[in-house]
């Protein structure tokens, strides 16, 4: 794992961590966000998105900018929304990269992430690190969130076990938010898998479950990304259960993984681990057959 600083990236002043596969740029100076992941030299597959905001009501606006962030659930635009334009802690070891931002005001949580690079393979560790500095309890739950660009297909994995002996009781469940036609012609409702085709004209569609096999994948341009981060099934998640998410609109993609619902204790922090992973010269047909060859070959 090499790191090094790089003036401009995306329009940032970022930490860049590489090794002989793949590139990821950090922000320094906002964020923080991964803005930057290249497996080919000059290609980003995560979404740039300057100028684009959300409004936090009596505060200003949250810059998107695009890559990887964190999030803390429920989603709240008075919390959710909170501007991150203050320079952040950068720390160093031979092992991980760690960006902290100051704690948030208004929640009094402060943010954190830590990178690596593991190997010499097209693969990254993210932890996400949420700490209450407050002096009550706080209820939350981590969200890893990551802006890819959009004209490729992210691939959702379903549960086709049984539930139960007898094959007979519910064994999956989805959540639709508001904003998303069911009948939508970028979604292709599969049996082992729900496809998300990014290549919207307008609108916005968005989609949730729980994901016992931890995995989200999106490919693009035959470079295949997947993230995963582990999954509780005895423990509760917010947005009906959902512990992955992908939302779409015509500027980008977004696979999103949440940690369950957590009780934070003034002083407590809380990981959430995601390993990412990107392999080229992918070029499969879009059948579940030819996926779930992929997935095997995988190991997924």
């Amino acid at each position: 794992m090499r790191v090094s600083n790089v003036a401009n990236y995306a329009g940032y002043e970022c930490t860049k961590i590489e090794n002989e596969v793949i590139s990821l740029w950090v922000t320094n100076q906002v964020g923080p966000r991964v803005i930057g992941l290249e497996l080919d030299p000059g290609t980003n597959l995560f979404a740039e998105l300057p100028g684009a905001s959300l409004e936090c009501p009596g505060v200003g606006d949250y810059q998107l900018r695009g890559g990887h962030r964190l999030w803390q659930a429920p989603e709240d635009p008075r919390l959710t929304y909170l501007p991150d334009d203050d320079p952040l802690l950068v720390r160093k070891t031979p092992e991980w990269i760690s960006f902290t931002q100051p704690t948030e005001q208004r929640t009094g949580i402060e943010k954190s992430l830590r990178v690596m690079l593991p190997n010499q393979h097209g693969e990254a560790i993210v932890e996400h690190e949420l700490k209450n500095n407050n002096s009550k309890t706080v209820l939350l739950a981590p969200w890893a969130i990551t802006q890819l660009k959009p004209g490729g297909t992210a691939i959702l994995p379903q549960n086709t076990a049984s539930s139960d002996q007898f094959g007979l009781l519910p064994n999956r469940q989805i959540a639709l938010w508001p904003y998303t036609a069911a009948d939508s012609d970028h979604i292709t409702w599969g049996n082992k898998f729900i496809l998300i085709h990014a290549n919207m004209q307008e609108g916005a569609l968005k989609v949730g479950f729980p994901n016992p096999t931890g995995w989200l994948g999106y490919l693009l341009d035959e470079m295949f990304f997947i993230k995963q981060a582990q999954y509780y099934p005895e423990m509760e998640y917010y947005d009906l259960g959902s512990s992955s998410e992908c939302y779409c609109n015509p500027a980008f993609l977004e696979l999103e993984t949440l940690g369950p619902i957590t009780q934070l204790e003034p002083g407590e922090s809380l990981s959430h681990r995601e390993t990412w992973q990107v392999v080229g010269g992918v070029d499969v047909a879009l059948t579940e057959g030819t996926i779930s060859e992929l997935i095997k070959e995988m190991g997924l």
